[in-house]
C-alpha cells in the first residue's frame, strides 16, 4: 500500500432520529441518520409516518409538469 494516501479511520458515533446510537469506526465522525434498522418499516413490519419536510413539493416544483 502507498503511504499517506488513505483517509484517517477513527472511532465514530452514528445517531438515528429514533434515539438509537451505534458506535463503530469510519472516516467520518458523528453521523446522523433519519432512519435506521430499528425504526425502518421494512425491518419492523410497522408503517410509520415520516415527516418528509416538503420533499414531495420540492420534487413537484423541480420535475412536475409546467
Amino acid at each position: 500500500m502507498k503511504e499517506k494516501i488513505h483517509p484517517e479511520y477513527k472511532e465514530t458515533t452514528i445517531t438515528c432520529a429514533c434515539g438509537e446510537v451505534i458506535h463503530t469506526r469510519s472516516t467520518k465522525q458523528n453521523i446522523k441518520l433519519e432512519i435506521c434498522s430499528k425504526c425502518h418499516p421494512f425491518f419492523t413490519g410497522k408503517q410509520k409516518f415520516i415527516d418528509s419536510a416538503g420533499r414531495v413539493e420540492k420534487f413537484m416544483r423541480k420535475y412536475g409538469k409546467k
